[in-house]
């Protein structure tokens, strides 16, 4: 049975052709998308939606007329990606990395999704989430999906959390009442509502264990003191300390090594992680 309505047998290759109303809450979010790339295109159905709302479609291709997605490294001069993907999931895996690259992609995928662990590598560089709910994917018929989709927006050079927009939000349609952002966190990874663009965690314990995470990758590295002193290490020959960048020479010149920024802190705006190996255990304050 299809993954999209237990009523029906799942077609071939995924061929569901987008209906009208999958299209309209992501309207209000292409402001500034004047071309795009349909490289999933089946029958033209998506591009027919978009381009009866003012935009262009500069290239559209399908793997049943022989254009493979993943064979092409340029769609041409395009602002977006906008397709409805093969829903199986190692292939849509590999066209989210492949069109992230090429440029920022929206692609319409079953919301569950974002919950499973094989999403979490995806869900990096996602910035926007537009919920659409239940599709009814076959005109005629009175069954509509038992999943809930959404349009999902990828870019490679996104990093920061996912916003999600509910549908009908400020159009004057349905639940438009709800107008705050939510994000996902990266560490728990449930909903919370962002006080900025950049957040990726929805608490200070959250940042916390996702920090710890990152020490523990390298087992001679412990969690840094909210202090400048030197940190021993009680079975390595390593001290680790922040060196304001001002200091950051002269401790090289004493032999202290530069340590990349770790991850969802602010020490890098001022100071600088940095190594020094010795020969004994001893404590520098």
């Amino acid at each position: 049975m299809g993954k999209r309505c237990d009523h029906f047998e799942r077609i071939p290759r995924d061929f569901y052709p987008t209906p009208a109303k999958a299209v309209l809450p992501l309207i209000p979010y292409l402001g500034g998308i004047r071309t795009f790339a349909e490289p999933c295109c089946g029958d033209g159905d998506l591009i027919r939606h978009l381009e009866s709302h003012g935009l262009r479609c500069n290239y559209a291709g399908d793997i049943a007329t022989g254009q493979d997605a993943l064979a092409l490294d340029s769609y041409g001069v395009i602002d977006s990606i906008i397709t409805n993907p093969p829903y199986s999931r190692d292939l849509m895996h590999r066209l989210i990395q492949h069109f992230e690259r090429i440029a920022p992609t929206w692609l319409l995928l079953e919301t569950d999704w974002v919950s499973t662990l094989q999403a979490t590598p995806y869900l990096v560089h996602c910035s926007d989430i537009v919920t659409i709910g239940r599709v009814k994917w076959f005109p005629k018929s009175k069954h509509g999906s038992k999943d809930n989709f959404g349009w999902f927006r990828f870019d490679a050079r996104h990093q920061g959390c996912t916003v999600i927009h509910r549908r009908n939000q400020g159009t004057g349609d349905g639940d438009n009442t709800i107008n705050h952002r939510t994000g996902i966190c990266e560490q728990c990874r449930k909903p919370y509502q962002p006080q900025r663009s950049t957040a990726r965690f929805c608490s200070p314990a959250c940042k916390q264990q996702a920090y710890r995470h990152r020490l523990s990758v390298t087992p001679s590295v412990t969690p840094a003191p909210a202090t400048s002193a030197a940190i021993e290490q009680a079975d390595s020959s390593e001290l680790f300390r922040y060196v304001l960048h001002d200091d950051v020479e002269r401790f090289e010149a004493e032999g202290w090594e530069r340590l990349p920024a770790l991850d969802d802190t602010h020490h890098a705006e001022y100071a600088v992680l940095m190594r020094r190996r010795i020969q004994q255990r001893s404590l520098i304050g």
